[in-house]
């Protein structure tokens, strides 16, 4: 092969599908800035494993192409841009901020590959950022779901997160933007849109009028007609408005999956982290949803030994998944973050106690997730087909999120009506209705 052949920046993504959201918009502007044999490390810095295993992906990238520079960015490096900066793997660090600007990649591009011009360093004060601005995207790899971002940051401080000192604080993009962005997605041929950000049920309390999430859930089913799929990622079930209360029970174009914010099934704990719910509002609120749609499927995000949990404490976790059904967890042990309350608080749970809890959790929800499987057997459902295995089959999800594997001829981007036949550990067959 020729050594001429042009190579396009790859992205390395870590983490949320902000994230995923974000390194799309970077993708187009290194591409619009020239940058080719170059790679971008989108960080994540939710638990301390995570930025361990970032800089350790640098060091194996860098080892297997020692000729192509490294641009850091994300939440790790902009709450900690010194400790890549050290790196002599890392060419750049931008912040999350200037990570979302052109005019960052068109000076990196005119440094040249080596980016031996470029300043080492690019990483502003993230409280200083009073906005966030709907980036056009079209397109998302396959056409059939595409993240939109209409949030960005947190003004909550919850005890263990350092997310905020990553993101800023809650900033919203406007009703009109996101609007005008689904529409200029669903014309160019996506089936699905994701609405994604930080903290996403305190969208609009920055904007003129304070809309709410429901507000703007409930004008896109309106102006966006064509949208067939509207997902709704993490929210805070107890910030839930009553429009989107109703979006949520009457609407079935926003698909029957919700991921909640949890991080905890006892009460003391959740005080401890400064949560604004308790384990009762998760049990009425998915009773009350369930009640009105039963085929609502709920996920959760659960953190397993945080400072002060004792065993009965982690019970109360442990028997919420089965109290409120959660499927899809998204399970971490307590990481220490250097700056939070919490890593403050004595009497810390053993690393090992912690992981033992993780896995234990994460069984839990493996164990709701095969029950769903086993009651959707012989059901109908539509998948959006994402994309084609090396085998040939389709794969996509339903509107449960339940993965499915699509016998017959598909192509990325089709709604296909299925059967839900047998499943395996991962994923449901589907035969063509």
């Amino acid at each position: 092969m020729s050594s001429d052949v042009k190579k396009e920046p790859e992205i390395v993504t870590f983490g949320c599908r902000l994230n995923a959201y974000e390194s799309e918009v970077m993708r187009r502007h290194a591409e619009d800035a020239g940058l080719e044999d170059v790679i971008i490390v989108n960080t994540c810095a939710v638990t301390a494993e995570a930025t361990r295993q970032a800089r350790q992906s640098i060091r194996r990238m860098k080892r297997e192409r020692p000729d192509t520079p490294i641009i850091v960015t994300g939440c790790a490096a902009q709450i900690d841009p010194t400790q890549f900066s050290k790196m002599d793997e890392v060419a750049t660090v931008l912040g999350n901020q200037e990570k979302l600007e052109a005019k960052s990649f068109v000076g990196l591009g005119r440094a040249g590959l080596d980016l031996s011009n470029a300043p080492r360093v690019q990483v502003n004060d993230i409280f200083s950022v009073k906005e966030t601005a709907g980036h056009l995207i079209d397109g998302f790899g396959e056409r059939a779901r595409a993240f939109v971002q209409i949030q960005n940051g947190c003004n909550h401080r919850c005890t263990f997160c350092i997310i905020p000192y990553g993101r800023g604080n809650s900033r919203s993009t406007g009703v009109g933007e996101v609007v005008d962005q689904i529409k200029r997605l669903v014309d160019s041929g996506f089936k699905e849109v994701v609405l994604t950000g930080v903290d996403i049920t305190s969208f609009g309390e920055d904007l003129p009028g304070a809309p709410t999430l429901g507000t703007l859930v409930q004008k896109i089913i309106k102006l966006v007609p064509d949208l067939p799929r509207l997902r709704i990622s993490s929210i805070d079930s107890i910030e839930v408005d009553e429009p989107l209360y109703d979006a949520i029970i009457h609407e079935p174009r926003v698909m029957p999956h919700l991921h909640l914010s949890l991080q905890a099934g006892d009460d003391m704990i959740l005080k401890r982290m400064k949560r604004r719910h308790l384990r009762g509002d998760a049990i009425e609120f998915t009773n009350r949803v369930r009640a009105e749609r039963p085929d609502m499927v709920f996920g959760a995000d659960i953190i397993a030994g945080f400072p002060t949990e004792s065993e009965e404490m982690f019970q109360n976790s442990l028997k919420l998944v089965e109290e409120c059904d959660l499927t899809w967890l998204h399970v971490f042990p307590y990481s220490e973050r250097e700056g939070t309350p919490a890593a403050k608080i004595p009497n810390r749970v053993p690393k090992q106690v912690r992981k033992e809890r993780a896995a234990r959790l994460r069984a839990a929800g493996d164990a709701r997730v095969a029950d769903l499987f086993k009651r959707a057997e012989g059901t109908a459902a539509n998948v959006l087909v994402e994309r084609i295995d090396p085998d040939g089959n389709a794969i996509g999800h339903s509107e449960q999120f339940i993965p499915v594997i699509v016998e017959g001829a598909a192509e990325p981007g089709d709604i296909v009506p299925v059967r839900l036949t047998a499943s395996s550990e991962h994923a449901m067959s589907g035969i063509k209705i």
